[in-house]
C-alpha cells in the first residue's frame, strides 16, 4: 500500500483509503460489509465519513440497492465515556445532513442489535437498520479484523478484501486467505471498476 499511497507518485483520491470485507456469512440472509478492518488503525470523524461512504458507494455500484449502515460500538447508547458512540451519533446526524449519501445510518448500535431483529427488539430499538443492517462500520481496525476473521474463521463466512477511495479498486488479501477468498476479491473489484466506467465518473471521484 506504500506505493499506493505515495503523495507524488500513488493512487490516491480526494477520499480517503479504506477497505471493506466482503462477507457471505452462512446462516445470515444480507450479504454483509465490514469496514475498515485492514488500513485504517484509529479512524477520526473525518476519515470514519470517508470510510462510511466508500462502502456506500461499493454497495450500490454492484448493483445491491441503498444499504442499511450500523455504526457498530460496544452500546447503542451515546455516552461520553466510549467516544465510537459519539463518532457514530456525529456521522448519522452527517447523514440527515446530505454530508455522507446513498444509504440509510444508524448507530450506534451494538453487534447483536444490528444484524438480530430479535436482540433489537428486546431493546426496544425502532430504526429501519437495526436488526437488519447490511453494512457495518467498526470503530477501529483491531474491533473490525476481529470480527472479520470471527466470521471467517468459526462461522465459515466466504469473504473478499478490496480498497477503495483510490483511483481504481485494489485486492488486498491475507497470506492466510484460500484461492476462494483470492478469487471472490478479484470479482468483487472488477465488477466495481466496471460499474464505475460504466457510470463514466473517477473511481471513488
Amino acid at each position: 500500500m506504500r506505493e499506493v499511497t505515495a503523495s507524488a507518485t500513488g493512487l490516491r483520491t480526494h477520499r480517503r483509503i479504506s477497505h471493506v470485507f466482503v462477507m457471505d456469512v452462512p446462516g445470515h440472509a444480507d450479504t454483509l460489509f465490514i469496514t475498515d478492518a485492514a488500513i485504517n488503525i484509529f479512524p477520526d470523524l473525518e476519515a470514519k465519513r470517508d470510510i462510511v461512504q466508500n462502502a456506500i458507494d461499493l454497495w450500490t455500484a454492484v448493483g445491491l440497492g441503498a444499504p442499511r449502515v450500523a455504526i457498530l460500538s460496544a452500546v447503542e447508547t451515546v455516552t461520553p465515556k466510549i467516544p465510537s458512540t459519539l463518532d457514530a451519533a456525529a456521522l448519522c446526524k452527517m447523514a440527515d445532513r446530505g454530508q455522507i449519501t446513498g444509504g440509510t445510518l444508524d448507530g450506534p448500535l451494538a453487534f447483536d442489535n444490528a444484524i438480530d431483529p430479535d436482540a433489537a427488539r428486546i431493546k426496544g430499538i425502532v430504526s429501519p437498520v437495526a436488526g437488519h443492517a447490511q453494512i457495518l462500520v467498526v470503530p477501529d481496525l483491531e474491533a473490525g479484523n476481529m470480527l472479520a476473521k470471527n466470521l471467517t474463521f468459526l462461522s465459515h463466512a466466504d469473504a473478499a478484501g478490496i480498497v477503495l477511495g483510490a483511483r481504481v479498486p485494489i485486492v488486498l488479501t491475507s497470506r492466510a486467505d484460500t484461492v476462494r477468498t483470492r478469487l471472490a476479491s478479484c470479482a468483487v473489484a472488477s465488477l466495481y471498476a466496471a460499474a464505475r466506467r460504466a457510470s463514466a465518473s473517477p473511481i471513488a471521484a
